[in-house]
């Protein structure tokens, strides 16, 4: 793309693009692709948030809430960054858990890095990740089924309902739109939010791995508080002022990369979550 500045409704037109083709941007990206500067392209993102075609959030901003990138589009996007995250996460998975694992893209890559050898019950409602885990002898694999929405990539109609209200994981690690400090865990779709609500709501423990760009963004429907049964894993660069007042509330952080290690913060084996 030439470095040439763009006319201002051609410049959001680009970046209302983006936001439809990858659910997220960054200003600095933005004001590198644009060869414009970072107060200019977030003067654009205030203008697109006040017609509703985008929420700012930290860094930059997400596609309105209501609209939800396809599993599939989320998949290729910041593979490093969800790679960081998910080893991370697959850290407080221990030997002999139940665990629930839902939809999302962040949540395949942690399926991909859960420890070799550890002996687990793994359930999931994403063929995505029960794809990913059907070949590990160690794991007791446990599809739920039912219509899989295109755009969750999941089951997550009465039919899996049901079936998640028969299993009382210890872990459930869930996927995420958005997370604010009043309202906490947050989904775009409203059947999706239902679902998630059951899975934490049945789990003796809840983490959640999420990008920076989500925190203190917000999406149409809640999925859980923030509570002393939720763990957080956040990238490095989190916004430490959010942070400081996330931890404020009792819940449990990890920054995936930083020097801090795992041993500081919650733990869980199946009897410590029992």
């Amino acid at each position: 793309m030439s470095k040439t500045d763009h006319f201002v409704s051609e410049r959001q037109a680009l970046i209302y693009a983006q936001l439809h083709r990858h659910g997220r941007v960054l200003a600095q990206e933005l004001a590198q692709t644009f060869d414009v500067s970072e107060d200019t392209v977030r003067r654009d993102l205030r203008e697109m948030a006040a017609r509703g075609e985008c929420e700012r959030v930290y860094g930059g901003a997400l596609l309105a809430s209501g609209t939800t990138v396809p599993l599939k589009t989320r998949m290729g996007e910041m593979p490093d960054r969800k790679a960081t995250l998910g080893q991370a996460a697959a850290s407080f998975v221990q030997n002999g858990m139940i665990v629930f694992l839902d939809a999302g893209s962040t949540n395949l890559a942690i399926a991909k890095n859960l420890a070799v050898g550890l002996k687990l019950t793994v359930v999931t409602n994403t063929p995505a990740i029960a794809a990913e885990l059907a070949g590990n002898a160690d794991i007791e694999l446990i599809l739920i089924g039912g219509r899989v929405d295109p755009a969750v990539g999941a089951a997550i109609d009465t039919t899996a309902i049901r079936q998640l209200e028969q299993i009382r994981p210890d872990i459930c690690i869930v996927g995420v739109c958005g997370l604010t400090l009043d309202r906490g865990l947050c989904a775009d779709i409203y059947e999706d939010a239902v679902f998630k609500r059951l899975a934490c709501e049945t789990s003796a423990k809840t983490l959640a791995a999420v990008t920076s760009e989500k925190l203190g963004a917000s999406a149409a429907f809640q999925v859980s508080s923030l509570s002393s049964r939720l763990t957080l894993v956040l990238e490095e660069d989190a916004n430490s002022d959010m942070i400081d007042t996330l931890e404020d509330t009792g819940i449990t952080i990890h920054q995936a990369g930083s020097s801090s290690g795992i041993s500081s913060h919650m733990q869980l084996s199946k009897d410590q979550s029992r």
